[in-house]
């Protein structure tokens, strides 16, 4: 199954020079969706993953339903704010400024194996920022799960020793 197929690439979005990679065209396609989810839990299945994290938005997408294939619990990633528990953040670097992840802070006991789940690896600043808050708790972050890689921009610089595992690389 090709799954480029079913991604919309809008060129010079956000912005000038960046081809956007739209994910909504294969969501809304629920076949060719639980196919994605599907395969990326094959990817997956040999790894003892007591639960998938996946930062907002999403990351929800394509971690609670690879959550509920593999019959384990999701935790949300949210900025900062978002959460009415007791929450851990983490800051991190953007383009153009900074921003704030957190998880609540009883989401992760130590020892428990974690996968973190999002819809696209690009440079690799959400994804590292999410293992920090996953690590800050004692977990053990057992991989990471895309729909798409852009390895250009070499994400998987910044996840020394996890394992990736993507649907698509561009």
């Amino acid at each position: 199954m090709d799954f480029k197929d079913y991604i919309r690439v809008i060129p010079d979005f956000p912005q000038p020079g960046i081809s956007f990679k739209d994910i909504t065209t294969l969501l809304n396609n629920g076949e060719k969706y639980r196919e994605a989810i599907n395969e990326l839990k094959t990817m997956v299945a040999d790894l003892k993953i007591d639960l998938i994290a996946g930062p907002e938005a999403r990351g929800f997408v394509v971690g609670a339903p690879l959550a509920y294939a593999l019959g384990v619990g999701f935790i949300p990633i949210r900025k900062s704010g978002k959460l009415p528990y007791d929450t851990i953040e983490v800051g991190y670097d953007l383009e153009y400024g900074s921003d704030r992840l957190a998880m609540h802070s009883d989401a992760v006991k130590p020892g428990q194996n974690v996968l973190i789940a999002d819809d696209l690896l690009a440079t690799g600043g959400t994804i590292s920022t999410s293992v920090k808050l996953v690590r800050e708790l004692g977990g053990n972050v057992v991989g990471t799960a895309f729909l798409i890689e852009l390895s250009e921009l070499n994400g998987r610089a910044k996840l020394p020793g996890i394992d990736v595992f993507s649907l698509l690389t561009y």
